[in-house]
């Protein structure tokens, strides 16, 4: 190619004058294009966050809003995480420079990226049609009244139990129109482009096994930090998904970390909400009840993918040809709050002033609480009653109207402890009997001439339902 230049040519190859084309294209991208895009989508932003703050209860803080970088940089360069570093530097007698490179890494994979917009246009979008697509969703207990009293300065703490994965999708859409929640996501959620999306909606990832000091002090120092600075989170007190239905022990890890720098005059009050959480259906309730014997054969990850795609696929032609039925109830309950402040004030302790023993042994006594606070608020709902029913009367077959009555007698007992039933006296009736054709369509339930008796081949499954309300009864459904 010739280009005239005064009155001369200069001859150039063709494809070194596309690239330069392409640096030109580039150049105008960058110092015109992409600032005027930048300063459109922030706009934007800015826009939705003014108008979720003004409607939320507990609002967006400034940290979440700060730069990602910012935040890795302060936890990277945290006094007590640099102290770490040197100590670790000369014990194993590494290079300063490499354990630093090592909490910089840490820091990057903790440290959430939230951004408002995709939090509340796009996550709150998607958690709200896939929670109703599912379930018929009801928050069932939640003292509006009590909440309105907690001071708007103080952090706010959701605890619960953890029945299924979708609780993260359940919990995040219920309390969407009070505030964002953050929580804390094990290592399966670290794949692409799931793991964007999840940095986006305000989570921060956990090695829940890691055995690195280093990398849990840096894991302490993040949570410490977004809960001095009223970030509102939402932990799962048991660590992990039940297995078995019945609740298990609390895990001390995470609220030890919010409390162990808590100076009791000085910091912001931390405000633990006890949420308990049920379902008529648990997506993956084989699957759970399968990890639990030692001697099922291990699935490969072709034939849960397999498995998940054709469930997905499945369910969209069933809802494409209107035959789609959703899961029964899903129901959130609220229980009372416990204050930081106020717990420690009555066990006159300051948690920053005790040694590490005393500490653990003050946080134990506190889950505890929040645990039975959580057991006392956990939804009552149709199958678990159904469930129950079954298995107490496993040796005996009974009709439909042996169960209903079974579980009237079952509702009239558990009430009377002041347990929360979600059946409602209108269609209790009819609620039952739909819960029973559930139990019998997916096999865990035979029926013969009228008579329904528990499928000794799904007895563990069935339990799993039933040991969701055990911990009302006298003596609980075993393992």
């Amino acid at each position: 190619m010739a280009m005239e230049i005064m009155a001369g040519q200069i001859t150039i190859s063709i494809w070194f004058f596309l690239f330069l084309v392409l640096i030109s294209a580039l150049a105008i991208l960058d110092r015109i294009f992409i600032p005027s895009v930048r300063w459109f989508l922030r706009r934007r932003i800015n826009r939705v966050i003014d108008e979720i703050g003004s409607r939320l209860d507990i609002e967006i803080k400034p940290f979440q809003l700060t730069k990602r970088q910012v935040l890795v940089d302060r936890l990277a360069y945290d006094p007590k995480v640099i102290q770490a570093i040197q100590s670790y530097a000369q014990t194993e007698d590494t290079p300063r420079e490499v354990m630093q490179a090592k909490v910089l890494r840490y820091a990057k994979e903790i440290v959430p990226s939230f951004n408002a917009y995709l939090y509340f246009r796009l996550g709150y979008w998607l958690a709200k049609k896939i929670a109703r697509r599912l379930y018929m969703v009801h928050v069932g207990l939640a003292d509006d009244v009590q909440l309105d009293t907690i001071d708007p300065d103080a952090t706010v703490v959701f605890v619960m139990n953890h029945r299924s994965n979708m609780d993260y999708i359940l919990v995040a859409f219920l309390a969407a129109e009070r505030t964002t929640l953050s929580y804390a996501v094990g290592e399966w959620a670290k794949i692409w482009p799931l793991q964007t999306l999840i940095k986006a909606m305000g989570a921060y990832f956990v090695r829940r096994r890691s055995g690195d000091p280093l990398y849990r002090l840096v894991l302490e120092r993040y949570v410490h930090m977004a809960t001095k600075e009223g970030v509102c989170q939402a932990v799962f007190l048991e660590g992990g998904l039940s297995r078995n239905g019945l609740l298990q022990p609390p895990k001390l890890g995470l609220i030890d970390y919010m409390l162990r720098s808590f100076e009791l005059e000085k910091d912001r009050d931390i405000i633990f909400i006890p949420v308990g959480i049920n379902y008529d259906r648990t997506l993956e309730d084989r699957s759970l009840v399968r990890a639990l014997d030692p001697e099922a054969e291990k699935r490969s990850l072709w034939f849960v993918s397999k498995t998940t795609s054709w469930f997905i696929w499945r369910s969209i032609v069933l809802m494409v040809r209107s035959r789609w039925q959703r899961y029964g109830y899903a129901c959130v309950n609220f229980g009372p709050y416990v204050s930081a402040r106020q717990f420690c004030r009555q066990n006159r302790v300051n948690v920053s002033e005790i040694d590490r023993e005393t500490r653990f042994v003050f946080v134990e006594k506190l889950c505890k609480q929040l645990m039975n606070s959580i057991e006392q608020v956990i939804p009552i709902l149709p199958v678990s009653l159904v469930a129950m029913v079954m298995l107490e009367s496993v040796e005996q077959p009974l009709s439909a109207f042996d169960v209903e009555a079974h579980v009237h007698g079952l509702i009239d007992e558990l009430e009377a402890q002041g347990a929360t039933v979600y059946v409602s006296r209108r269609s209790r009736a009819q609620n039952i009997l739909t819960a029973l054709n559930t139990l019998r369509l997916r096999r865990l339930v035979t029926e013969s001439d009228g008579l329904y008796r528990a499928d000794p081949k799904h007895i563990d499954v069935l339990s799993y339902y039933a040991n969701a309300i055990a911990h009302w009864r006298q003596t609980p459904n075993p393992d």
